[in-house]
């Protein structure tokens, strides 16, 4: 009855066969087989309220079990590291692009002026507030914190008494204040003050209380000084989720699959005796108490060699559970490539396993691989490391630390630049050095984007090579090498060179 509506039901009153036949047509008569409601998709009744309002419900949920698995799971460790080894690496360097003929940048200057002043601003004590992580340290963060917890913020802060007053501060998204109350026509969704198009006008922080932080009292920043660093997968979505959140349940199967055949093994490794009494010990005989006690086997477990003694009658049975250990491995490798495919990486990427690949198989997970790093990087480069750049460089101007010729009036040529992410080798590097050869040959790659792939600038790698060749031949001498094809040339006998190709040379 409960998939009759209200028309069946009232057929149902006067005839129920003929309502139970109407409701049977209507099933048979559904375009699709995701829409039907009958038997196969029974208890398939997801709600239709609003996404956001959906993900409100268990976001914290969600982060809660995601951070609990990053401290306590081999696997989402290796998910964690896989990211933080490709995607930030050993730092994506800048690379200050402004025009040759540019004021001030004679022969470069001006960019490397900049570029040294940056470096010198990456380090711990200039670009953290709290003094604790270098830009590296942070870009590596950022990563993590965005897979686990779905998102992260970076606080624009400035500071008086320091050569760098411009500094970032990094937040976690569980320091929002979801409790904060709407006021004066404002809209508040979990912290997050929105205008009339739905953008974030504002972020409602807890005010930090010591070591605790206290959601009676709300720090509001405006939304100009905050990178929200999240993804955003639907129009009405405000909030972050884990990027886990889909692989979740299958970090907590693997991990209690194997806590359970771990503790299988180590039971059955124990090598234990128990001795059974016949008869109870102490005085026998009508009303004399026995001067032996009942053993309690309460929170009593197995150790290797132990000796135990049971309860005159008391046998030990044990319960052996078959199977398991025959089929582990095979069982823990379909869940992690289950895993590994719902995150866009390949099995080898988090399970560092390459027994079973080739070159051509390697190499494909490779360039997979690589495609969701380079998406990464660039997130990460067009969301914070650019505004965090473009902050600086007005920060230094208007400190005096750089000579920026009409800077306030026409930025535009100084803002030029360009990020270097970390290279990357392939897996035979003769091979591909070959085809990189072959595709500049035949003009189909440029070798601008394969030393970007190297993490490399391509003018730099030009110069270097120049300087190298030119220290190489005036350490060898081109007028020695010259005078040796003279003497060569000199040496050749005149019958010799009118006479043609002999058959062997041809």
């Amino acid at each position: 009855m409960k998939n009759l509506n209200w028309i069946d039901r009232s057929i149902a009153v006067i005839s129920p066969r003929w309502a139970y036949k109407r409701m049977a047509w209507r099933s048979g008569m559904s375009v699709f087989d995701a829409g039907d409601r009958g038997r196969n998709n029974h208890g398939w009744n997801p709600a239709s309220s609003p996404n956001e309002q959906r993900k409100q419900q268990e976001r914290a949920l969600i982060r809660a079990r995601a951070q609990d698995l990053e401290h306590n799971s081999d696997i989402a460790g290796g998910i964690l590291q896989a990211f933080e080894r490709n995607v930030t690496g050993t730092g994506i360097m800048l690379q200050a692009k402004i025009p040759a003929d540019h004021p001030g940048n004679a022969g470069g200057e001006l960019n490397r002026e900049i570029e040294e002043l940056w470096k010198e601003y990456c380090k711990a004590e200039n670009v953290d507030v709290t003094g604790a992580q270098s830009l590296e340290e942070i870009s590596e963060m950022l990563i993590r914190r965005y897979i686990v917890d779905g998102g992260v913020f970076v606080v624009k802060v400035y500071v008086k008494g320091d050569k760098f007053p411009f500094k970032l501060q990094i937040r976690s998204v569980d320091e929002l204040n979801t409790l904060v109350v709407p006021g004066e026509g404002k809209r508040i969704v979990e912290g997050v003050e929105l205008d009339d198009l739905n953008r974030p006008a504002a972020y409602h922080f807890k005010k930090g209380d010591g070591y605790l932080f206290n959601p009676a009292e709300t720090v509001r920043i405006p939304a100009k000084d905050v990178i929200f660093l999240y993804k955003k997968t639907h129009p009405q979505q405000v909030r972050e989720v884990s990027q886990l959140v889909t692989a979740l349940p299958r970090i907590k199967d693997a991990n209690q699959f194997i806590e359970a055949v771990s503790i299988k093994e180590r039971v059955l490794a124990c090598m234990s005796v128990f001795i059974k009494k016949a008869t109870p010990s102490g005085s026998l005989g009508r009303g004399v108490k026995t001067g032996g006690e009942t053993i309690d086997y309460s929170g009593v477990s197995l150790a290797p060699g132990m000796i135990g003694e049971l309860n005159p009658g008391d046998e030990v049975q044990t319960v052996i559970p078959t199977g398991q250990a025959s089929n582990t491995k095979e069982f823990i490798v379909t869940l992690v490539r289950m895993i590994a495919a719902g995150l866009g990486l390949s099995y080898e990427a988090v399970s560092r396993d390459l027994s079973q690949v080739n070159y051509s198989s390697a190499r494909q997970g490779l360039i997979e691989d690589r495609k969701l790093y380079k998406k990464l990087q660039k997130m990460l480069i067009d969301r914070v490391l650019r505004p965090v750049y473009l902050e600086f460089l007005d920060s230094v101007y208007l400190s005096g630390q750089l000579d920026l010729p009409k800077y306030g009036v026409d930025k535009k040529p100084y803002l030029a630049h360009v990020w270097v992410p970390p290279g990357s080798t392939w897996i035979d590097p003769q091979k591909e050095a070959n085809a990189n050869k072959t595709a500049l040959e035949s003009n189909q790659d440029t070798l601008a984007r394969i030393c970007a792939e190297r993490g490399e600038d391509w003018r730099d790698v030009i110069e270097q090579r120049a300087a190298e060749i030119n220290l190489i031949n005036d350490l060898i001498g081109q007028t020695a090498g010259k005078e040796s094809e003279g003497i060569a040339e000199e040496e050749v006998p005149a019958d010799d060179e009118e006479k043609g190709p002999t058959d062997d040379a041809a």
